[in-house]
């Protein structure tokens, strides 16, 4: 007697397919590191506070509106720079806590000296 009830062999694999790309999409996806998009304009940067927590990886995504800026956090090593309308990015993870200061590593104006932003680490 024949099951009715008997799936093809097919629609099990392609079933089976389906799941294990799920799930490695959402692992994928849990192993990247977060992006931080920061925007500097003449002295500013937005946000200009952000909180990340120490051995998790991240990448400072840079976008520069007006001139050519940059963002060095001297104590973590951190230098990244864009060009007039341009992205650039630098991943890094954090490995020491505490409150860095950051600022504008490139000339660009009278008020670029005020042009910093804060990094806390925690644990």
């Amino acid at each position: 007697m024949k099951n009715k009830f008997t799936v093809p062999l097919y629609v099990v694999a392609l079933l089976s397919f389906f799941i294990f790309t799920c799930q490695s999409l959402k692992a994928n996806a849990q192993d990247a590191p977060r992006r931080i998009q920061i925007t500097a304009k003449r002295f500013d940067f937005t946000p200009g506070d952000i909180t990340l927590k120490k051995g998790v990886p991240v990448v400072i995504v840079l976008t520069s509106t007006d001139v050519a800026h940059g963002l060095k956090f001297k104590e973590l090593h951190i230098d990244v720079k864009a060009k007039k309308g341009e992205t650039n990015e630098v991943a890094f993870t954090p490995d020491q806590v505490g409150t860095f200061v950051g600022q504008c590593s490139v000339f660009c104006g009278m008020g670029h000296g005020s042009m910093k932003m804060t990094l806390h680490v925690t644990e």
